[in-house]
């Protein structure tokens, strides 16, 4: 699989971010892993490559405001996977193809079977108590 993750560099085309000194523990989507406190972080609206109109979302993601550290994407991030989290698959027109809810140490196992059915191009992993998006997986 191929993860998707989501630059700093995409806060720049929100004229409405904001710059913020994080707390602990907000969920990165450059380095996908949890901040630490006192980190300089964007909050913006962002909106997925994959889900096209009117499955096109936008939503507050964090990132660095410059991040040092690169992910693995290549395997999951398992910091962000610690608690139940909402997977929505999509086609290549960019439909939704079908969304659940996953429990942790069952999203290798899930998303690969997500994978099987040959219509799906993408899957997205979002929080679920608010919805908003982590990152993005393809086949690699």
């Amino acid at each position: 699989m191929r993860i998707h993750n989501v630059l700093p560099s995409a806060a720049l085309s929100d004229p409405g971010r904001e710059y913020r000194s994080s707390e602990p523990g907000v969920p990165l989507r450059c380095c996908l892993r949890k901040s630490l406190a006192d980190e300089p972080v964007w909050l913006f609206r962002y909106s997925p490559s994959f889900g096209n109109g009117p499955y096109s979302e936008v939503g507050p993601v964090f990132t660095h405001v410059e991040c040092a550290g690169a992910p693995s994407l290549d395997r999951l991030p398992v910091e962000l996977l610690n608690n139940p989290r909402i997977l929505r698959s999509y086609n290549a027109a960019g439909q939704i193809v079908d969304g659940e809810v996953v429990e942790p140490g069952s999203f290798d196992r899930v998303i690969e079977g997500l994978f099987n059915d040959p219509s799906i191009e993408a899957v997205q992993v979002r929080s679920l108590s608010h919805g908003c998006f982590y990152f993005g997986v393809t086949r690699a």
